[in-house]
């Protein structure tokens, strides 16, 4: 499965990670493409927009949507989330958001709300700061091969977040960590494998 990740050709990864927006249409779920465009455009211009950069409650949540919705829905995790006091998320995310760009503290800070693991903390990272962070999901992680079988937890993101900033700098300065987590996440066809 390590195909696209194996190989030095920026024309292969340009032409997948441009397939990405058509694997996502491909998914097969109603809500994930407007998820995604938000995820990717408007989430990013709000952190981006604020004096002291954080999200709020209801992008929390949204992230969240979002992230199941392109993986696993984790209805548990899904309350768990919506169960954090607003100000908390607030605060929370705040702090982490400062932390940048320290490679975990930023997940490990927003990984202290209820319902928050390493994934959705990357996922708020990512969308703050996409040329440091990617999001971890995994399918993307089962791409990398010295990395071991997918795990959740702050170390194994480190290795992966090192190992996709490693490859974006090796395609190029227009590459961000976020872009490469994209096309591998494409190449595998998502979680329907649909390509």
């Amino acid at each position: 499965m390590a195909g696209l990740w194996n190989s030095s050709d920026t024309k292969e990864w340009r032409r997948v990670v441009k397939e990405y927006q058509a694997v996502i249409d491909a998914q097969g779920v109603a809500s994930l493409p407007e998820l995604d465009r938000w995820y990717h455009n408007d989430l990013a211009q709000a952190i981006a927009s604020r004096e002291q950069p954080f999200v709020t409650h209801e992008e929390l949540v949204r992230v969240t949507r979002w992230k199941m919705s392109r993986g696993v829905w984790r209805a548990r995790n899904l309350l768990l989330v919506q169960a954090n006091d607003p100000a908390l998320v607030e605060d929370t995310s705040r702090e982490a958001l400062r932390a940048i760009p320290d490679p975990t503290a930023p997940i490990s800070i927003l990984a202290r709300l209820g319902g928050v693991g390493p994934a959705t903390a990357s996922a708020v990272v990512a969308a703050a700061a996409p040329n440091l962070y990617p999001f971890l999901d995994d399918l993307v992680a089962a791409q990398v091969p010295r990395l071991g079988p997918p795990a959740f937890t702050l170390r194994y993101y480190a290795q992966y977040a090192a190992a996709l900033r490693e490859r974006a700098s090796s395609l190029g300065k227009s590459w961000t960590p976020a872009d490469v987590e994209r096309a591998l996440w494409a190449s595998a066809g998502g979680k329907a494998g649909v390509r």
